[in-house]
């Protein structure tokens, strides 16, 4: 590897406020912020919006999609069903 090309790789810490959740990993992120870990070190610490801890999605409480209700509407609008129609050709 060439030295002086690449950004420095050290432990930072993650911290997603809306849930009250941090992590510890090592990353290339910079930050002015510093905080005290849970073994006494003190990490530069890297604010995020969303994470797996409040991301609608890893909790759970992500919107449902009712694709039923998209394939009746298109049929719908588009005339539809499978009656007549495929890959063989033969109706």
């Amino acid at each position: 590897m060439q030295q002086d090309k690449h950004p420095e790789y050290r432990p930072v810490v993650f911290r997603d406020r809306s849930a009250g959740y941090a992590f510890l990993t090592r990353s290339t992120a910079t930050s002015d912020q510093t905080i005290a870990w849970d073994d006494g070190e003190t990490y530069p610490v890297v604010d995020v919006e969303i994470s797996s801890e409040s991301h609608p999605f890893y909790t759970g409480k992500a919107r449902t999609v009712d694709s039923e209700g998209r394939v009746a509407r298109f049929e719908r609008r588009y005339g539809g069903g499978s009656e007549g129609q495929g890959a063989g050709g033969t109706g």
